[in-house]
């Protein structure tokens, strides 16, 4: 399955936090199986409309924490999770970094609670 990101510059998330944790999310889920190769640093950059630096930092990141490696002839290559990451503890970090961001915002915790309600409210609207 090809590797699907989205940007949205919109949203207060650095852009290459966005692509870290898309492409992190699609290997934890499976979407991204070990040894999938990632597209090059330049294509992706293209199709992302974003610096190549900052899709480098990305693949930088996701080296050292061990989800890829790069090799010269293989180029990006995912190398982990071995085993699938605990759901449980991958929401708790989830909520955790987003209870931080809306503590940032000065958001009131019944706000963000409502916020996340709507989130999932429109996961389970039919698509126009």
């Amino acid at each position: 399955m090809p590797l699907r990101v989205v940007v949205d510059a919109g949203n207060g998330v650095p852009p290459w936090r966005q692509v870290h944790d898309q492409i992190v999310r699609a290997i934890t889920t499976g979407s991204l199986a070990r040894d999938a190769r990632l597209p090059p640093i330049r294509q992706l950059s293209r199709d992302l409309g974003l610096a190549s630096g900052t899709v480098a930092r990305v693949y930088r990141e996701l080296e050292a924490t061990g989800w890829v490696t790069t090799a010269r002839a293989r180029g990006t290559v995912v190398t982990g999770p071995v085993e699938r990451p605990d759901p449980g503890a991958m929401l708790r970090n989830a909520a955790a970094e987003y209870a931080r961001y809306s503590r940032e915002l000065g958001v009131a915790p019944d706000e963000a609670v409502d916020a996340v309600r709507v989130a999932l409210a429109s996961l389970d609207a039919p698509s126009q």
